[in-house]
């Protein structure tokens, strides 16, 4: 082979690895939210560690401290990367916030609800986004990225577009990314490849939900029976389009979220279809 074809297929390798390089198939701990309060931390976690997870993103510690919490996840190898908090946390107690966060070693804190009253409106959404320019300068001091996780409501029309539109015109890029949650795109009817490519760079980490063939999707109220949520590659979703805009538009970590009732059973299968579209 010429040198040249050489340099050209390692050129294309490099090229393929740094497309591919935030691969590691995570899981929000949510998904198993009845095994740690009915069966506890420990026998939990060691779950996750059997289903080959390094990656977790936190919503709660379950009665244990952030130091402890963290301690259980050290000693079955598990990173914890990113952690929700509540809405109302961000407002009025921010400074734990920021603290709790710096404990537990995360790099990003988010948020998964914007609490509001019936239909989201310009005003909640106008207070969101000043809550969480204020909350990711706050994070941002101490290495921390704040991201909000858009959940469906905010596809309110508003002007020529939807509030989500005013929410990423609104929040500072420097302060504030977001996380998609698919299922919580495609339910309210909108296409992920498009909205990863409208906003390129601000999405930084991804929910990988299926939603049940068969669902009617266009629906702004966030709520669906979680028995819609399915093991991956089996639902509606197009994971191809979807992956491939993720790696291109600055996605760096993907996590699981199961929150359907036989969740322990559909995890390892997700994992399989996940592994099977290259990642680890």
């Amino acid at each position: 082979m010429k040198l040249t074809s050489i340099l050209l297929s390692l050129g294309l390798a490099f090229q393929l690895q740094a497309a591919d390089a935030p691969n590691a198939a995570g899981l929000q701990l949510y998904s198993l939210r009845s095994q740690f309060k009915l069966r506890g931390v420990p026998w939990t976690l060691d779950r996750v560690k059997e289903f080959g997870i390094k990656e977790v993103e936190l919503a709660g510690t379950y009665d244990l401290t952030p130091e402890q919490f963290k301690a259980e996840l050290e000693q079955r190898g598990l990173k914890a990367v990113s952690s929700h908090f509540p809405y109302a946390r961000y407002k009025n107690d921010l400074d734990n916030v920021v603290k709790d966060a710096k404990t537990l070693g995360i790099k990003y804190a988010g948020c998964a609800w914007i609490d509001h009253k019936d239909s989201f409106d310009e005003a909640e959404c106008r207070d969101a986004i000043a809550t969480f320019n204020k909350a990711g300068e706050a994070l941002a001091k101490e290495g921390i990225t704040m991201f909000y996780h858009a959940h469906g409501f905010e596809f309110e029309t508003y002007g020529d577009g939807t509030l989500f539109d005013l929410f990423m015109r609104e929040t500072k890029p420097e302060f504030v990314s977001v996380q998609m949650d698919v299922l919580w795109i495609v339910f309210p009817g909108q296409d992920p490849v498009k909205l990863l490519e409208k906003y390129n760079g601000r999405w930084k980490l991804m929910h990988l939900k299926d939603l049940k063939k068969g669902v009617q999707t266009g629906f702004l109220t966030g709520k669906t029976d979680v028995a819609n949520d399915v093991t991956l590659g089996t639902g509606q979703m197009d994971w191809a389009s979807i992956f491939a805009a993720a790696r291109k538009n600055g996605v760096q970590h993907y996590f699981i979220e199961d929150e359907s009732p036989t969740s322990m059973d559909q995890i390892p299968n997700s994992l399989t279809f996940l592994r099977a579209n290259g990642f680890e």
